[in-house]
């Protein structure tokens, strides 16, 4: 399938996790994305490091501008003086292009009204208001062009008590519900292991820009999308939710477990975890009999999963006590083909040496200009068996910023003006 998104323009005013995930979906199905940084230190994930990747033993310093008509050349930035790249950077900003630019200056503004005016997406994560304050409001931008679609991502939206307050990943998981169902049932709340509600979110924005793409092609006109960390996140919890609204039922901590199905959790087993899933009576049965215990498929305390739920602290003791029995890979192999779902509890490495990890090739590598070749994670989604391909690699800092500047009408006399004033 051709790239979907093929000259859609983007411009990309966010940082972090949720906006560059999203806008880096966009470039994946083949939106141009222009990715605006401050020009002293870009997103703020490119500090965060270690880990970072190794950098290229040659000079770290980008090839010249060519000039054009004969001018000179223009300010070369020094990349040995940037700092390494850093790992959580590069993974949410491949396909982009980096323009540093202060639009609190004003020439910086009159660029970026360039931009919004050639742009069919914008995406900023600002807290509410401040790009109003600015004069980068939506609706100020909608007067540049009204055509535009403009994405908001933020921590509780664009209205509301808490709307102004900053929204990140770890205190909307505790706010909106997650953290409260995370952990053991004894132990404290805990969080998800990555920005879980970071990556919803920018899930959300992919679909909803989407959506809106599709729907100017309909009315001709732009449309403001509202999409924010809390709401993402409340959305996102699914039965929890819906077994409150609809049965009152308050939720509680699990670890592993179901709420409302038993077995269906991490067991220990003489050197390790397993994770078993028994998702209906059938499936118990053969998960029964293939521990050696098929009496407890027509036990009265675990004959229905109701039954099982009601009676978890007695089964799932003994369901441990039979798994200790065996190391992990005899288990593993004792139940392939058994009927029902099971699964070893892998670290990062092992996940990323999954055989169908390597056969699916969900990992491709890229050449990037300060580290050489890196390895990213592909894009989840295949088309007619073959997923969307990305070569442009994750930006270096001030990268692109003459490129996009002279694709605005900008000359290179202007530009070395701009560069000299610390605008771009």
């Amino acid at each position: 399938m051709p790239p979907p998104l093929k000259g859609v323009r983007v411009l990309d005013l966010t940082r972090v996790l949720a906006g560059p995930y999203a806008t880096m979906m966009l470039a994946d199905l083949g939106a141009e994305v222009v990715k605006v940084e401050r020009p002293d230190s870009g997103d703020d994930t490119r500090a965060w490091n270690p880990p970072s990747a190794p950098l290229l033993e040659t000079p770290l310093t980008p090839p010249p501008s060519p000039s054009i008509d004969g001018k000179p050349q223009l300010r070369t930035d020094d990349w040995n003086a940037l700092p390494p790249e850093s790992a959580y950077f590069l993974q949410a900003n491949r396909g982009k292009r980096s323009l540093g630019l202060d639009f609190k200056k004003a020439e910086g503004k009159e660029v970026l009204r360039e931009l919004v005016k050639q742009a069919d997406v914008l995406v900023e994560n600002y807290v509410p208001g401040k790009l109003a304050e600015a004069g980068f409001g939506y609706e100020d931008c909608k007067k540049l062009n009204p055509k535009l679609i403009y994405a908001s991502i933020s921590g509780y939206g664009q209205s509301g008590p808490f709307s102004r307050n900053p929204g990140y990943d770890v205190n909307i998981e505790a706010e909106a519900g997650l953290m409260h169902i995370t952990g053991e049932p004894d132990g404290p709340p805990v969080k998800v292991g990555v920005a879980i509600t970071d990556l919803t979110t920018g899930l959300y924005a992919k679909s909803a820009i989407l959506a809106a793409l599709l729907s100017r092609a309909q009315t001709g006109e732009g449309v403001h999308i509202d999409i924010n960390l809390f709401e993402s996140q409340i959305a996102s919890l699914a039965n929890i939710a819906s077994n409150y609204l609809i049965a009152g039922q308050e939720a509680t901590r699990q670890g592993t477990a179901h709420p409302s199905i038993v077995p269906y959790q991490v067991f220990p087993t003489k050197d390790g975890f397993i994770m078993i899933g028994a998702g209906n009576d059938n499936q118990f049965k053969k998960l029964s009999a293939l521990l050696g215990h098929g009496e407890w498929s027509t036990a009265p305390d675990f004959s229905s999963n109701s039954s099982r739920v009601a009676n978890r602290r007695t089964l799932v003791p003994l369901i441990e006590e039979a798994l200790s029995s065996h190391p992990t890979a005899h288990w593993l192999e004792r139940f392939k083909g058994g009927g029902f779902p099971f699964a070893p509890v892998n670290d990062i490495r092992g996940t990323f040496e999954h055989p169908h990890t390597v056969a699916r090739e969900m990992v491709r590598e890229v050449d990037h200009p300060r580290a050489g070749k890196i390895k990213l994670i592909a894009p989840a989604v295949q088309y007619n068996g073959q997923r969307m391909q990305f070569t442009r690699p994750p930006p270096v800092l001030k990268q692109h910023s003459v490129e996009v500047l002279r694709e605005l009408g900008y000359t290179d006399d202007k530009i070395a003006e701009l560069q000299q004033k610390g605008v771009v």
